[in-house]
């Protein structure tokens, strides 16, 4: 993600999440798969409840949860991650993304 220009903020752990939070917005939200499951149940309340706007994405099934906007059920691969993060952009991204891929051709 960073070598596509975005800015990325890497922790490990629930108490480091709560933290990066509550310090900075996010536009999403990456909780990985090997956070426990009473994490994966938390987190996501915490992060709507810090910035509502804040899309998350959760790598391993939380079946439902109301907070999560998507999740990948464990294993996954590097193209489903990438296909789920992709399905978080604006629509005029796409249509402007597909714009500049047909220039290039």
């Amino acid at each position: 993600m960073q070598k596509a220009g975005h800015a990325v903020d890497q922790v490990t752990g629930r108490k480091a999440v709560e933290e990066s939070v509550r310090r900075k917005s996010y536009d999403l939200v990456i909780l990985g798969d090997t956070l426990n499951k009473n994490d994966r149940h938390h987190l996501p309340y915490m992060v709507k409840k810090t910035n509502q706007a804040t899309k998350i994405l959760v790598l391993h099934s939380t079946h439902g949860h109301p907070s999560v906007d998507k999740e990948i059920d464990s294993p996954y691969s590097p193209e489903k991650l990438m296909e789920a993060i992709a399905s978080f952009a604006p629509p005029q991204a796409d249509k402007a993304a597909a714009a500049v891929a047909g220039a290039r051709r």
